[in-house]
């Protein structure tokens, strides 16, 4: 009946289909609205997250200094760092804010210490921690810098890192959270261990 209608009527059939349409319209640009309003509250969550551990009273860890000749020195506890991604931004080059910050990983063979021969200090880009030593530099083959060891068990952190659907070790900066790579079992003696870094995430000093 609803069909012989429509078909008898033209002016019926294209009033249905402009109220089909603008009903269309009207659900659309609600759900358009409600998906922005949720963007936007979520948003708002994660920039008043860090904003708020940025006013939080530090919480302090302990790292041990070094000169940049690679001398120990102290083992001190210190403030951690803590900032917001705008401050990390404007302090950072893109590529080492998008690395450091958000946990992204620089090309094989693009990186400036991958090929790095020379006798120093590797730093944290972030904050100028400690992280690794030439002494334990070797050539992995991989395109990334590789240490068999840091320059000091407590100025790096283990992180488990199931992204990607893999089982991995992400390793991060003690001091500020830097990422900086990640480690893996497959590396020389005498540690076994083989620390895949980002150069974007280090500083390299040069000994002098």
């Amino acid at each position: 009946m609803f069909e012989s209608n429509l078909t008898a009527d033209p002016s019926n059939r294209k009033t249905s289909r402009r109220a089909f349409l603008l009903s269309a319209a009207t659900v659309g640009g609600g759900l358009y609205l409600w998906h922005m309003s949720l963007f936007s509250k979520k948003t708002e969550t994660a920039e008043a997250s860090v904003e708020n551990k940025a006013n939080q009273t530090p919480q302090e860890v302990t790292i041990v200094e070094f000169t940049d000749s690679g001398e120990r020195k102290d083992t001190v506890h210190v403030p951690k760092i803590v900032k917001s991604d705008a401050e990390w931004q404007r302090e950072l080059p893109p590529n080492a804010f998008n690395i450091t910050r958000h946990d992204d990983t620089e090309m094989a063979f693009t990186g400036q210490y991958w090929n790095n021969h020379d006798s120093g200090l590797y730093r944290c880009i972030c904050c100028g921690t400690a992280l690794f030593s030439s002494d334990t530099k070797f050539e992995s083959g991989t395109g990334w810098p590789s240490f068999y060891q840091p320059i000091a068990e407590e100025n790096v952190e283990s992180i488990n890192d199931n992204t990607f659907g893999m089982r991995r070790t992400a390793v991060a900066c003690t001091r500020c959270d830097a990422h900086l790579g990640h480690v893996f079992s497959d590396g020389p003696k005498p540690t076994g261990q083989r620390y895949c870094m980002n150069s974007a995430s280090l500083k390299f000093v040069k000994k002098a």
